[in-house]
């Protein structure tokens, strides 16, 4: 696998972590507000509970989170330092890597009109969405996990599946997303494969759902049969810890 060009954290915290002097702590570290643009390569972002549904895989620290804390850098030693000091019950950590199995064209549909972070004024809503593949998907050598990306069609040249990339397609210019991967794969036992996030702002959440329903769809996107997710934690992003609680 290829190097982590860069690291992140979400912390999960409940009502009892409101006494951490937290501003402190990401002012000790040169951590920036993500709530804003441009915060730089060290950042901090407090995202306060809306809702939170359980799925495949039981989770009860995040599922019953009051609120996460999101930690990203360049350096997996301040984004480890900041998990540490704040000894929340459950971190889901992970890495960025250069994108696979995108050549130029894929580039271009997925990743070259895919929306960027805005400020929170703009894109309110975020939605935390872990997931881990079966054994199976990892005993597949990586072309035919390939394929799962990419429609599928029969000998007459009907799409018969849409696979994960047409399936997702309609997400692309409206809703932010970003990817921790494990530091291995498969993730070790209690970890994720996959941290999934998603910031959109409040006419884009119907457009959320519908594609997390798409994806869901094995009929449109088999991919899915290999997937078990975690809750899906939805979250408001607010400005300040202290807007954390209220």
């Amino acid at each position: 696998m290829s190097d982590a060009i860069r690291h992140g954290a979400y912390i999960c915290l409940n009502a009892a972590a409101r006494t951490a002097d937290v501003p402190a702590l990401a002012d000790r570290l040169g951590l920036r507000n993500e709530f804003d643009l441009d915060p730089g390569p060290h950042t901090i972002a407090f995202l306060r509970r809306v809702s939170a549904s359980a799925a495949d895989i039981a989770d009860d620290d995040l599922l019953h989170a009051d609120a996460i804390v999101h930690v990203a850098s360049d350096t997996a030693d301040r984004v480890a330092q900041f998990f540490r000091e704040m000894e929340a019950p459950r971190v889901l950590a992970g890495v960025v890597r250069p994108t696979n199995f995108t050549g130029n064209r894929m580039h271009d549909f997925a990743y070259a009109h895919q929306l960027l972070q805005q400020p929170g004024t703009v894109m309110p809503n975020a939605f935390l969405v872990p997931m881990s593949k079966t054994p199976e998907w990892w005993q597949k050598d990586w072309m035919e996990r390939h394929t799962y990306f990419l429609p599928r069609y029969d000998d007459a040249g009907r799409m018969r599946h849409e696979g994960h990339a047409l399936a997702a397609a309609a997400g692309i210019d409206c809703l932010m997303r970003r990817t921790y991967k494990s530091a291995s794969e498969p993730a070790p036992a209690g970890d994720y494969d996959f941290i999934t996030y998603f910031e959109c702002a409040n006419e884009a959440v119907a457009t959320f759902h519908e594609v997390c329903a798409s994806l869901r769809d094995i009929a449109r996107n088999p991919e899915w049969k290999f997937v078990r997710e975690g809750p899906t934690w939805q979250g408001r992003r607010v400005e300040s810890w202290n807007e954390l609680f209220d």
